[in-house]
């Protein structure tokens, strides 16, 4: 770590007039952001630390500053340089605003679990995909879209809280009886902040932080698995001893470590959290503010009213335009009036989705669309549950729901229904211009693909899912879930028919995919044109801790002009992707050759 820093730099929301950098430090302290200003003076912009449950932190805004403009920083601790760190191996970090002309190049992904770069954990959880992106860039090897990314988007699992390493096993091990409940799952906040720097520590990921801007959304793994699936699920886990202090120490810690820098200004000035923080800095003079009673009580009334806080948010895409989905806390969960969205939430959306753009992007950590056999499974249990084959039934649902994972958006049908009429309004122009495309960007799954609803006209939609990071399937269950994607079909479309559960709005397929690897998906916006590429690593010889990239797939989406008449392929896979028994081939003939 460098000094009393203790996690960061992260680079936050950043748009053409300001940044946001984020730290954590080892004690109270005034944190300063620093500019090089090159032939004339350096610019400098400041902010007190906060504590929450005796950890402390800052987030700086980086204000006034122009289009398109980029220069290195430092940050200070107390007027002590803190960041870059000395004799750093990494390039300088950059500080670099956005600009309204040009092409946007999206990084994004999901679940990550953070384990040993070695080659026992490379056994057992692959090699990880963003780590080993951040070393080609540091090396200035960009990848097939010739220049780094401009943001980067997680989309879920950041941590596994229920999951944990041996490392942060041994952490618990050293404040509590593993035998007690919950066991080496997460507790408190103290852990959570252990769980984050675990995560956020390893230098090359720590640099790529540093001046990629990052935005962040939950899933079920940063509180705990299938949360909000259900009533019967809530029920379960409020009746035990130690859950309210795990979601209260959850979403506390997502509020500090991922939230607050989502927000743009303008949102952040309107947030009641940060709102409370800077009236009593106000009063507090130069001495720290102690947030900890109102972010936990912050913490759990949000758990308890949903409606009471707003954790989806949107960010300008330069031309394009990013809306950011919370399929998870925002839940409506009563028997036979289930919602993705309760209804706050769902009608901030449909004001989200609106025309006049190059394409709208709907990012949500639940793939919207799974393979159809698959979402007609989900929405034949939502209605078994709710009753349609008789009450002998319902707890057989409940049990599938939870042990399968039935909790995605055809879960919820009505919500899909719902959410499918608006977005058809959108690229139909009915609620302006209909841009280029509507593209879904998901993870969640731990496999990647593309997919694509059948239109004739209008605008294209596309769903692009990349997960995960790092955490893939064992290879059985591979086989598994790829037979399931094809066999479901006929099972779900009678299952369905059975439960009398109308078919959805849409009809679509998939046009590339699945990939089981670890991988990051890089997404290139360019007007009305789409190019997306998933990156994997490998590692040749023994150099496990220098892995290399390699090309998962690299895609150009057909998106003609909306309201042009659509051809059937939408999407090229380059010749260089080479896939099956062939690819394995060369792949096994280039590690022969790397060991020689």
């Amino acid at each position: 770590m460098s000094g009393a820093l203790v996690l960061g730099p992260l680079v936050r929301h950043v748009d053409d007039t300001s940044a946001a950098v984020w730290v954590q430090t080892e004690r109270a302290a005034e944190v300063a952001v620093r500019l090089d200003g090159g032939q004339g003076e350096d610019r400098v912009w400041r902010a007190r630390t906060f504590a929450v449950h005796g950890h402390h932190y800052a987030l700086v805004e980086v204000d006034g500053l122009g289009p398109g403009e980029r220069a290195a920083y430092q940050v200070l601790v107390d007027d002590k340089v803190c960041w870059p760190e000395p004799d750093s191996p990494f390039p300088p970090s950059m500080l670099t605003t956005t600009s309204p002309e040009g092409p946007v190049r999206l990084a994004f992904g999901s679940c990550r679990t953070s384990v040993p770069h070695d080659a026992v954990h490379h056994l057992s959880h692959g090699v990880d995909a963003l780590r080993t992106y951040a070393l080609a860039l540091a090396d200035e090897a960009p990848g097939p879209l010739g220049h780094r990314p401009d943001l980067l988007l997680l989309l879920g699992d950041q941590v596994y809280a229920d999951s944990t390493s041996a490392a942060m096993r041994d952490f618990i091990a050293s404040r509590r009886d593993l035998d007690e409940e919950p066991g080496p799952e997460l507790a408190d906040y103290d852990e959570y902040a252990h769980l984050y720097r675990l995560a956020w520590s390893e230098p090359p990921l720590r640099w790529l932080l540093s001046w990629l801007p990052s935005l962040m959304i939950f899933d079920d793994h940063d509180v705990r698995d299938d949360w909000n699936t259900s009533v019967r699920w809530r029920q379960e886990m409020e009746a035990t001893s130690w859950w309210h202090g795990r979601i209260v120490a959850a979403l506390g810690s997502y509020w500090v470590y991922q939230h607050l820098g989502n927000l743009s200004p303008a949102a952040r000035a309107q947030d009641p959290l940060w709102r409370e923080l800077l009236r009593r800095q106000e009063t507090a003079g130069p001495d720290e503010v102690d947030l900890t009673d109102e972010v936990d009580a912050f913490a759990a009334r949000t758990d308890q009213e949903p409606l009471s806080y707003r954790w989806s948010y949107t960010h300008p895409l330069g031309g394009s335009h990013l809306v950011v989905v919370d399929s998870r806390a925002a839940r409506r969960l009563d028997p036979g009036d289930r919602a993705m969205l309760d209804p706050g939430e769902m009608d901030w959306l449909d004001e989200q989705l609106s025309g006049g753009h190059d394409h709208v992007v709907v990012a949500t950590s639940l793939p919207f669309l799974l393979p159809r056999g698959l979402h007609h499974l989900e929405s034949w249990n939502e209605a078994l549950v709710d009753g349609r084959w008789g009450h002998r039934f319902v707890g057989l649902g409940e049990r599938l729901r939870q042990e399968l994972d039935l909790e995605h958006w055809g879960a919820f049908s009505d919500s899909f229904d719902r959410v499918a009429r608006m977005v058809d309004e959108v690229a139909d122009g009915h609620r302006g211009p209909a841009p280029s495309s509507v593209v879904f960007l998901s993870g969640d799954v731990h496999h990647s693909y593309v997919t694509e609803v059948e239109r004739v006209s209008g605008s294209r939609i596309l769903q692009l899912v990349c997960s995960p990071i790092r955490n893939p399937l064992p290879r059985a269950l591979r086989a598994l879930v790829a037979g399931l994607s094809h066999a479901a079909r006929p099972l779900g479309n009678a299952l369905a028919r059975s439960a009398r559960v109308p078919d959805p709005g849409w009809r679509w397929h998939g046009v590339a995919g699945p990939w089981f690897d670890n991988n990051v998906a890089l997404l290139e916006i360019d007007a009305g044109e789409l190019r997306a590429v998933w990156l994997g690593s490998r590692v040749l010889g023994a150099e496990h801790d220098r892995p290399e990239t390699t090309v998962v797939a690299d895609l150009e989406l057909d998106v003609p002009p909306a309201g042009s008449e659509h051809r059937p392929t939408v999407a090229h896979v380059h010749p260089g992707v080479v896939g099956g028994v062939r690819g394995r081939a060369r792949r096994l003939r280039e590690r022969l050759a790397s060991r020689h």
